[in-house]
């Protein structure tokens, strides 16, 4: 990477965060792949695709199975490595490690920019979003998601039991800190880009086989992670106990599913 300047960011993915992400990408494909078609739908055959975040891969090499070519740009070397991995022998398709806000991006080298869950978290979101307009060419697209407020959701339901800090997005950081139209809005038209809409969407995440499975894998998620550490061992263990509580209420034959919401934001550059 040439330059970083996400770097609380770039220690969480390449960190803890990035490789338990890495170790279960599969169980993270299964909780946000439901919401893939809103992206892919924007694909055009002859597209040059950007996708922004791309983790671990999967909506990178589903969009290059649409497009004429797809990049995907992250800051997580453990998830890149996966990426890679999964997408060998796949030529229209590569990965490069970066810093979206700073990324020396060639100008107008892409049509569509796309995202799922990951512009949350740039430290400047106005500079990030107008580097991103600097790639895209005239006439180019952008289309991502992210998360919407949790008061109110399922996955909200279950933080609440805990009884732990949630992420509000009031201070214009974190997971949330995209949920508010307005602000969106407004960052992306100082970001240059026009035509902007968000659209509230749903889809059906499936957190994990049973109640016990999605437990231990919801308490080694990152921000529940950290704010069970902080808790001390009594507090973590009531919090744990809740958990799995609250999750059974979503238990079904076919294991544990949430009814996940997201902000499907489109713009034009």
């Amino acid at each position: 990477m040439v330059n970083i300047v996400n770097t609380a960011q770039s220690e969480a993915w390449n960190g803890y965060e990035g490789q338990h992400w890495a170790d279960n990408s599969d169980r993270y494909d299964a909780v946000n792949s439901g919401f893939n078609h809103h992206l892919l739908n924007e694909v055009r055959d002859r597209d040059r695709v950007l996708d922004i975040g791309c983790g671990n891969g999967q909506l990178t090499r589903l969009a290059a199975g649409r497009a004429e070519r797809a990049v995907g740009v992250d800051l997580s070397a453990p998830m890149l490595a996966t990426a890679r991995e999964r997408a060998e022998g796949v030529p229209n398709v590569s990965f490069e490690q970066g810093d979206v806000q700073v990324h020396p991006f060639r100008d107008g080298s892409f049509d569509l920019a796309v995202s799922r869950f990951a512009v949350m978290f740039f430290a400047d979101p106005v500079a990030a979003f107008a580097n991103v307009h600097r790639a895209l060419a005239p006439g180019g697209r952008l289309a991502f998601l992210c998360m919407t407020a949790l008061a109110g959701t399922d996955l909200g339901t279950v933080f609440a039991s805990m009884d732990l800090p949630q992420p509000t997005g009031r201070d214009g950081t974190g997971p949330t800190s995209l949920a508010d139209p307005d602000r969106t809005s407004a960052i992306l038209g100082e970001a240059g880009f026009t035509g902007v809409s968000c659209t509230r969407v749903e889809a059906t995440q499936h957190w994990g086989s049973d109640v016990a499975d999605a437990t231990g894998f919801l308490a080694a998620w990152g921000p529940v992670r950290y704010h069970l550490g902080l808790a001390g061992p009594e507090a973590a263990a009531r919090a744990r106990q809740a958990l799995a509580e609250a999750l059974g209420r979503y238990a079904t034959p076919d294991g544990v599913r949430l009814r996940g919401t997201a902000l499907l934001v489109t713009a034009s550059a």
